[in-house]
């Protein structure tokens, strides 16, 4: 599914809800969640953006005018809009005039992207953080498609970036060590994989006193601790 110029191809507009990860979490926002991805992660929480072995594009999708995009998010109030999806970035064409009509009406914009595609530089000076999530072996994702230096160095260069690391277990955090070394990136992040509160909050307890150790920080999933997997939270 293609889109012009001025509309995105959308899973779902939702909110006002809390920003539930990294460092804004507890704000409240308003989110464009877009379809697609290039990547397949095992324990992906959106399976309907982008696994079609399960889940029928037709009824996911839907190509939708930026205005009407816009029109939604006025009527939730919020001063925060997370573009998230899917993965974004597939759309750099689509999101300008989306992020143009966030910046005419004040709004903050944070994008969730995995960190294997660049973004352009007319979209750079429109986002005012990049929630970057470089994904982990625990993601069943080959390495060279999941790492992708050259992304990872032109989102840390916008100045405007954080990196957030999904982790399952405390021996993921070896693996996060290195890639925060080997790409320079800062600050980091680390996040509970799971989707309903007993395990983000059981594998939490666990990673934060090495995380502490690391001098790195800790996020919860606010929306998964207060609704669990329920879409459109």
């Amino acid at each position: 599914m293609s889109a012009a110029a001025d509309e995105l191809v959308v899973a779902e507009v939702f909110g006002p809800t809390f920003q539930g990860e990294g460092p804004s979490v507890g704000r409240r926002a308003g989110f464009v969640r877009l379809g697609r991805c290039n990547l397949d992660c095992s324990w992906c929480d959106t399976p309907y953006t982008w696994d079609w072995s399960r889940f029928d594009p037709a009824v996911e999708l839907r190509r939708e005018p930026t205005a009407s995009v816009l029109s939604d998010l006025e009527g939730m109030q919020t001063s925060l809009v997370v573009v998230t999806g899917g993965e974004p970035l597939l759309q750099q064409r689509g999101l300008v005039p989306l992020l143009e009509g966030c910046a005419e009406r004040g709004w903050a914009v944070e994008v969730e992207t995995n960190g294997t595609i660049a973004p352009n530089d007319t979209i750079v000076p429109l986002v005012g953080q990049w929630n970057v999530s470089p994904k982990l072996a625990n993601s069943g994702v080959a390495r060279d498609v999941r790492v992708r230096p050259d992304a990872l160095h032109a989102l840390r260069s916008t100045g405007a970036a954080i990196f957030k690391f999904v982790v399952a277990d405390v021996a993921d955090l070896d693996e996060v060590a290195a890639l925060v070394g080997a790409h320079e990136l800062d600050p980091v992040w680390i996040m509970p994989e799971g989707t309903d509160a007993a395990t983000v909050l059981d594998r939490a307890s666990r990673l934060a006193a090495p995380v502490l150790e690391r001098g790195w920080n800790l996020t919860p999933r606010l929306h998964v601790l207060l609704w669990g997997d329920e879409r459109g939270r």
